[in-house]
């Protein structure tokens, strides 16, 4: 006899024979899908968090780049907004937050130069002009607000240093002095004296005493000539200018840790007891002199007299390797590190303990 609604499709059968087993299957999927459609639960703890830019007034507000996207959040982290809007498909490797007009936030890209957004990420623009030259396997690794302006910028990029005057509507390159250099890794202005610029590439560091138009290489103590010139790469990935130490200045390498004290001069090696020389990130305590971070695949390290000693401050951290590091401008004490698949934490007390800040997404766009 023929059974009754029969389809002839073998897994009817099974799929009546299962309802209870189906039901419970199909409630569970429901719940999975309102969950993620709302976006109110389902934190992205395991993102590769690569860049993390603050604005300069407001603590709450914070932007983040991962593999994929460009988060937002108003709530200290709370919800967030994935605000890529008008970007390309190109991966973002850095950010920057106008410190005089917070609206204006800049990225930079691998292989599509760099956007901009007026309006706090909600829309992008490019803004390549002068920047043609800069192909799609291209990166910008860093951008540098000059102190005191919004529309004097630096970026550090893989065709090396490029500077706009008017807030990004043109660029120039600016490599006059730098000779056998491959890439512009990281790049930083003297709070103090902005015309003084210190770039690192792949060439080893280079320092500028007249706002980029010329370059001298600054390399004595950071490694042997003969051993720059075999691998033609010192792999520089962060220097910073102390803010209270004229002439002092950190970099962070592939190969250890330096720091010069008479502007680059010459170099001192620092920091080589620490477990890991393959560093990420570095930063100052713009407030209290002598205060250093740094990053690397052993979590975060912290001196506190200029390099001489240096501790661990890794508690609450459930991914060591590190990919970026920040620290508040409103409060030194409040510290920031984006981590390689285990998402974004945040420090209340200059790193002592760590909190997971999953990328949780909020129902409506932020304002």
């Amino acid at each position: 006899m023929k059974r009754p609604f029969s389809t002839n499709r073998p897994c009817d059968s099974v799929a009546e024979r299962s309802i209870p087993n189906r039901e419970a299957t199909l409630t569970r999927f429901l719940s999975i899908f309102v969950c993620c459609l709302t976006l109110s639960a389902c934190g992205r703890s395991g993102e590769t968090v690569v860049e993390i830019a603050l604005h300069p007034t407001k603590p709450s507000l914070l932007y983040v780049a991962t593999n994929d996207y460009i988060f937002k959040t108003r709530d200290a982290g709370k919800t967030w907004v994935n605000v890529s809007k008008g970007m390309t498909h190109s991966r973002v490797i850095s950010l920057a937050v106008d410190p005089l007009l917070p609206a204006n936030v800049y990225a930079g890209t691998k292989g599509d130069a760099v956007f901009k957004s007026f309006n706090g990420g909600q829309q992008w623009i490019s803004q390549r002009k002068g920047l043609e030259g800069v192909t799609i396997t291209s990166v910008v690794h860093e951008l540098k607000f000059v102190p005191g302006s919004s529309q004097h910028i630096f970026a550090a990029t893989s065709m090396g240093v490029f500077e706009t005057e008017n807030a990004g509507a043109t660029w120039a390159k600016r490599m006059d002095g730098m000779i056998e250099v491959l890439m512009v890794v990281t790049i930083d202005v003297d709070p103090n004296q902005p015309q003084t610029l210190y770039a690192g590439t792949s060439g080893g560091v280079y320092r500028s005493l007249d706002g980029a138009r010329n370059w001298t290489k600054v390399n004595n103590g950071l490694v042997p000539p003969e051993v720059l010139k075999a691998s033609r790469a010192l792999s520089v990935v962060k220097i910073k200018i102390a803010p209270h130490a004229p002439h002092t200045v950190y970099t962070a390498t592939l190969k250890g840790l330096f720091k010069t004290t008479n502007g680059g001069e010459s170099w001192q090696r620092i920091g080589e007891a620490l477990p890991d020389q393959f560093f990420s990130d570095l930063i100052l305590d713009p407030v209290t002199p002598g205060v250093v971070f740094v990053a690397s695949r052993a979590g975060v390290h912290i001196s506190r007299d200029g390099g001489q000693t240096w501790d661990a401050i890794n508690e609450g951290l459930t991914n060591l390797n590190i990919r970026a590091l920040v620290i508040s401008p409103t409060d030194p004490s409040t510290l920031y590190v984006g981590t390689n698949r285990a998402g974004l934490f945040r420090s209340p007390n200059g790193g002592r303990t760590w909190e997971p800040l999953p990328l949780v997404l909020a129902q409506q766009p932020a304002p």
